[in-house]
């Protein structure tokens, strides 16, 4: 199975899948994170292709040339996942599969550090939350010194129902949260949403 790890390098899934035998490419804008992927290949004798570039501009790959798109929770770092979903039914096979995970949208409603300091969720941003743009002044000044990228919230429309205009057939959905107390929201919902979605085959197969 040839299998493409968008931007999910960071030598976790990528080694893992090849590891199960698959030919994997790790696809990551971070040469950090591609780094760690290599890393991991050379230790355990892994065969995975790494290429650096962004999740939604997939051109350097070649069309119908994977079985697999596992995506996990980083749409969060493009402002228009849209032509992600695009990027991948593209470089799909027919009847290739798209394992994607993003955050609950409601999930940036909230003043986290707020929360993490008093305990207590209070709405603060208006939906779609984007970097810098939802943030006051101060806060955006604190970002920007944090050298964090930036993070952009994506509705269910767009999450689910932007891979259903392009084409892709939704077969499976799950919802987590996180393992531990990372965060006040954990407590009360769901944080992580994944889908299985499936590129349709010729007509009648």
């Amino acid at each position: 199975m040839h299998v493409l790890c968008l931007a999910s390098g960071g030598g976790q899934q990528a080694p893992v899948l090849a590891a199960a035998g698959a030919r994997v490419t790790s696809f990551d804008l971070s040469e950090e994170q591609l780094r760690k992927d290599r890393a991991v290949a050379e230790r355990d004798g892994l065969d995975i292709a790494c290429i650096q570039g962004d999740m939604s501009d997939l051109s350097a790959l070649a069309a119908e040339s994977f079985d697999m798109v596992f995506h996990p929770v980083s749409n969060v770092f493009v402002p228009d996942v849209s032509a992600v979903w695009q990027a991948c039914y593209r470089v799909l096979r027919r009847k290739g599969v798209l394992l994607a995970g993003f955050m609950n949208p409601c999930l940036f409603l909230f003043d986290h550090d707020e929360a993490d300091h008093t305990g207590n969720l209070v709405v603060r941003y208006p939906l779609p939350y984007r970097e810098p743009d939802s943030l006051t002044p101060a806060d955006r000044v604190r970002w920007q010194q944090s050298g964090r990228a930036a993070e952009f919230s994506h509705s269910l429309e767009a999450q689910i129902g932007g891979q259903i205009s392009t084409g892709f057939g939704i077969t499976g959905f799950y919802e987590d949260r996180w393992s531990d107390e990372a965060t006040v929201f954990n407590r009360f919902s769901p944080v992580a949403i994944a889908t299985r979605a499936i590129k349709p085959g010729l007509c009648g197969d």
